[in-house]
């Protein structure tokens, strides 16, 4: 992590770690559901060996880059994860950008734990990491993780169309100038 990162990471409500490979079962278990895959085109994780990978690609991007995704829990809860989420490097089109995305169980929706994590995730990235700018990406029919963005303060600049037909994406983004002004 870069060298003024904590550990774990807290919210209001919720404990933030960098991931370990002892949650592959809850990152299966999350990442399988479809219900959790009702706006990806790619549908739920058929095996482990897919959360597996995920999760070396992951703890990649923390060797790399000192930051990534989270393990989610509630903080009365450390033991149990709800979700993941966090800020990671991704390529818009040819763009390498840092990304903010999460996934939570469902039992965790309706809570307003999305919007707090990314609240979290936007304070850690412009005032720990001093991003400029951060992005995310989310189908233009996900109308639940569009309102979260907004509320907090992503604004949409793109819209993506799907190769394969389909519901498009929209590109959202959040200058560290704006987060401030806010």
């Amino acid at each position: 992590m870069p060298p003024n990162s904590p550990t774990i990471i807290y919210s209001a409500r919720l404990a933030l770690r960098r991931p370990s490979s002892q949650d592959i079962a809850a990152l299966f278990s999350i990442y399988g559901d479809p219900a959790t895959n009702t706006f990806n085109p790619a549908g739920p994780y058929q095996n482990v060996a897919e959360a597996e990978a995920t999760m070396e690609r992951w703890l990649r991007q923390w060797q790399q880059h000192g930051f990534g995704q989270w393990a989610v829990s509630l903080k009365e809860d450390e033991e149990r994860i709800i979700g993941f989420g966090g800020l990671t490097h991704a390529l818009f089109g040819q763009q390498e950008k840092v990304n903010l995305g999460y996934r939570f169980a469902t039992a965790a929706w309706g809570q307003g734990l999305a919007t707090e994590l990314s609240a979290t995730a936007l304070e850690f990235g412009f005032g720990t990491l001093e991003l400029e700018e951060i992005w995310a990406l989310v189908r233009e029919t996900h109308q639940a993780s569009r309102r979260v963005l907004e509320k907090v303060g992503l604004i949409q600049i793109d819209k993506v169309a799907e190769p394969l037909g389909g519901a498009g994406s929209v590109i959202y983004a959040l200058r560290r100038d704006d987060y401030r002004a806010a």
